[in-house]
C-alpha cells in the first residue's frame, strides 16, 4: 500500500515531512509517494538512508499557500502538491493521502476528485481529542461544515463510531451530541432533532454531553458530534488551553530553584503527559465520508506527526473503514 505525502505544503518546508516519511519507511515498512518540487525532495533525501524501493517522488511545481482561496486555487493550480497528492488517490495509486497544508484546499482536493461515499450527505473532519485514560475522544465535526442539517449530524455519528472501532479498537463506542445539558431537551433545534434521529440508530449513544466530557472529566463518550462551528472552536480552544498549561508551568518552574529540582524528579512525568496531548500522536484529523481515505495534519507537523499521519492512513485501508461506512449509512437510509 501506498500512500501520498504533501511534502511542500507545512509552515517549515519538506525537511520535517520527508524526515517523517523515512521514519514511517525505515522503522514501520510503510510505502511513501513525495510530492512536490522533485529537485528539492531529492536533495533532501540524500541526507538518509532508506529502501529506494519504497519512496517515490511525483513532481509538483505548485504550492498552495495557507491563506490561498481553496476553491479558487485547487483549481487553478492543478500541479501543485496537495491537488497531485488527491489525484494519486483518485486513480488508485495511493490508499490515502496526508497534507500539512492548507485545510480547506485539502478538503476540497478531496470531494472535487474522490468524491463521497455513496449515500454520504457531508464530510466531516474528525479530530482526536486526549482525555484523561485511553484512547482519544473523537469529536467531528471539527470544522467541516459550518451549518448543519440533523441529519449530517446523524451520519456523524455512523461515521465517528466505525473509526473509533476500527482505528482505536474500542469495541463498542459511546456515542454523544454535544450540547449546553445532559436533559434529553436541552440544545438547539439542530442538535434536539438530530438526538431523535441517533437513537434509533444501532449505536451505543449515551445522549447529550457537555464541553467536559470530551476530556474524560464527566460522562463517559468515545464519540461527540456537533456542528463544523462549534468543533473548531472548542478543538482551537482546547490547543490554546494546551499550550497555556504549559507554558504556565514552565514560567513557575523557573522563577524557583526549589521548583525546578522538584521539576527534575518529575521530567519523566511531564514527558508523558506532554507525549498524551501531543497532536503528533495522532498524526492528524480525517475527513471522514470521502471516497478515499485524506488525513489532514497541522501547519506545523513535525517528523512524528507525518509518521503517525501515514499508520493511520494505512490502517484505515486496512480495516476498510471507508467500505465499512458506505455499508452502515445504507443501512441508515438518512
Amino acid at each position: 500500500m501506498w500512500v501520498a505525502v504533501d511534502a511542500m505544503s507545512g509552515d517549515y518546508g519538506p525537511d520535517r515531512i520527508v524526515e517523517g516519511a523515512v521514519t514511517a519507511v525505515n522503522q514501520d515498512g510503510r510505502n511513501v509517494i513525495l510530492v512536490g518540487k522533485e529537485e528539492d525532495l531529492s536533495e533532501i533525501l540524500l541526507k538518509y538512508e532508506y529502501d529506494p524501493e519504497k519512496i517515490r517522488i511525483v513532481h509538483a511545481s505548485e504550492i498552495i499557500g495557507m491563506n490561498d482561496s481553496p476553491s479558487i486555487a485547487v483549481r487553478a493550480m492543478e500541479d501543485s502538491s496537495i491537488v497531485q497528492a488527491a489525484q494519486l488517490v483518485a486513480n488508485k495509486t495511493c490508499v490515502g493521502m496526508f497534507s500539512p497544508g492548507n485545510t480547506g484546499a485539502t478538503m476540497a482536493s478531496a470531494l472535487l476528485y474522490l468524491g463521497r461515499i455513496p449515500g454520504v450527505l457531508r464530510p466531516p473532519i474528525a479530530a482526536p481529542i486526549p482525555r484523561e485514560k485511553g484512547a482519544p475522544t473523537l469529536l467531528l465535526d471539527a470544522g467541516a461544515n459550518v451549518d448543519c442539517k440533523p441529519e449530517y449530524l446523524a451520519q456523524f455519528a455512523i461515521m465517528g463510531a466505525i473509526y473509533s472501532k476500527y482505528i482505536f479498537n474500542i469495541p463498542k463506542p459511546k456515542v454523544g451530541i454535544l450540547s449546553n445539558g445532559e436533559e434529553d431537551k436541552k440544545g438547539n433545534s439542530v442538535t434536539l432533532k438530530a438526538f431523535e434521529y441517533i437513537r434509533k440508530l444501532p449505536l451505543d449513544f449515551v445522549g447529550n454531553v457537555e464541553g467536559r466530557d470530551l476530556y474524560g472529566g464527566g460522562r463517559n463518550v468515545d464519540v461527540v458530534v456537533c456542528d463544523g462551528f462549534v468543533g473548531n472552536i472548542v478543538l482551537k480552544a482546547t490547543e490554546g488551553l494546551s499550550k497555556s498549561i504549559f507554558s504556565v508551568l514552565r514560567e513557575s518552574i523557573a522563577q524557583s530553584s526549589l521548583a525546578q529540582t522538584g521539576a527534575l524528579l518529575l521530567k519523566p512525568t511531564f514527558t508523558a503527559i506532554k507525549k498524551r496531548l501531543d497532536y503528533a500522536e495522532y498524526g492528524g484529523a480525517l475527513l471522514l465520508g470521502v471516497d478515499g481515505t485524506c488525513l489532514i495534519g497541522h501547519g506545523s507537523s513535525n517528523s512524528q506527526a507525518v509518521r503517525s499521519a501515514i499508520r493511520v492512513v494505512v490502517e484505515c485501508a486496512e480495516r476498510d473503514v471507508n467500505r465499512r461506512i458506505k455499508e452502515e449509512i445504507e443501512k441508515a437510509k438518512i
